[in-house]
């Protein structure tokens, strides 16, 4: 099974990783892709991915740290992603939910990574919260000079999901899914998603699944949580998990392999 995000960086992770990744290992979780919030933290992430071999990350800056982002970034960027194991540009993309930082930087910030994954030729990892139409505005016109872009966290409308389809994107699907009251409509919409654009994730240590049997006193989710989310999107799908696992670990390599 293949988790595309995993924020291992957290320091919800700091005091017990290697457990984190032992676990997961152990419920069947073989590949992992380690998303960067900034650049700074990017540098980590390729330390973590020699340390276990499952491992690659992105390199890139979210839109919560849009303000840290500088010239330097850009160069920094430039130079992680010839590492073998960093195989993305991302997490980048807008959230006007909180307003971390200014509108109008995350909406440069995030120009200037779509602009430079298109000169690397690298696949982006996109996050969009509550800025739909600035964040297709932005992105629609430079998806053709992208190799690929995956959405990660994807728990919009069927409206949304028809266009993001139809301009091309892979669609991440977490365990807001196995939330019965608030991923009703995701429970019915990720039948909709073809087999060759869908992806799962845990987002740990974010977002643990609400019928989660046994769930932690920390609430802290991990990535060894990933085979629930594949159980419940097969029998969403009407597929094996094995048929499921065959198809996203397809997918993963022609996106961030290839």
């Amino acid at each position: 099974m293949i988790d595309i995000a995993l924020n291992l960086a957290s320091g919800q992770f700091e005091k017990d990783r290697d457990e984190v990744i032992t676990r997961a290992r152990e419920a069947g979780v073989d590949r992992f892709l380690l998303l960067a919030s900034e650049v700074a933290e990017a540098r980590r992430l390729t330390a973590m991915t020699a340390r276990y071999p499952e491992c690659f990350s992105t390199v890139g800056c979210h839109p919560h740290q849009a303000e840290l982002f500088d010239n330097d970034s850009l160069s920094i960027i430039s130079e992680l992603i010839n590492s073998e194991k960093v195989v993305a540009v991302g997490e980048c993309g807008l959230d006007y939910n909180r307003n971390y930082s200014p509108r109008d930087v995350q909406r440069q910030v995030f120009i200037s990574q779509l602009d430079l994954a298109a000169t690397l030729r690298k696949p982006v990892l996109l996050h969009e919260r509550d800025a739909y139409d600035e964040f297709m505005a932005i992105l629609e016109p430079r998806l053709t000079a992208l190799p690929a872009a995956v959405l990660h966290c994807f728990t919009g409308s069927e409206q949304s999901l028809e266009r993001y389809l139809e301009a091309g994107l892979y669609i991440g699907i977490t365990g807001w899914i196995c939330d019965e009251r608030r991923g009703k409509a995701l429970r019915e919409l990720v039948k909709l998603i073809p087999a060759d654009r869908l992806f799962l994730e845990t987002d740990a240590p974010y977002l643990l699944p609400r019928d989660l049997p046994n769930k932690p006193k920390s609430r802290r989710n991990e990535p060894c949580y990933l085979p629930h989310i594949y159980e419940v999107v097969a029998q969403l799908r009407q597929v094996s998990v094995n048929e499921l696992k065959a198809q996203i670990r397809d997918n993963f390599q022609r996106v961030f392999l290839s």
